[in-house]
């Protein structure tokens, strides 16, 4: 089993920045990827950014230049670096893991960004 555990979110004003994080423990050996959703009220889960085992990104093209997603690898944690926040970044982000055939996810953490 894995557990991952995220943290970071909150509220912002546009403009501004935060940064998530989400530890992962359990039988994480082989993890093909980690990355980040988010799923905002009435609208379908989306991928937000993703860094494979290799080190390769993806990066949804509405965060593109604005969020970077890196990982620890000695500390089994993954980072969501998000930069010059929108209103419609709102969102619950959750933080995804997959292994083999098998996804993990986290509970969510809440970022709103509003003035």
């Amino acid at each position: 089993q894995v557990q991952l555990v995220e943290s970071g979110g909150g509220l912002v004003q546009p403009g501004g920045s935060l940064r998530l994080s989400c530890a992962a423990s359990g039988s994480i050996f082989s993890i093909n990827a980690m990355g980040w959703y988010r799923q905002a009220p009435g609208k379908v889960r989306e991928l937000v950014a993703q860094i494979s085992r290799t080190g390769n990104t993806y990066y949804a093209d509405s965060v593109k230049g604005r969020f970077t997603i890196s990982r620890d690898n000695a500390k089994n944690t993954v980072y969501l670096q998000m930069n010059t926040l929108k209103p419609e970044d709102t969102a619950v982000y959750l933080c995804n893991l997959i292994k083999g055939i098998d996804a993990y996810w986290g509970q969510g953490t809440q970022v709103t960004v509003s003035s």
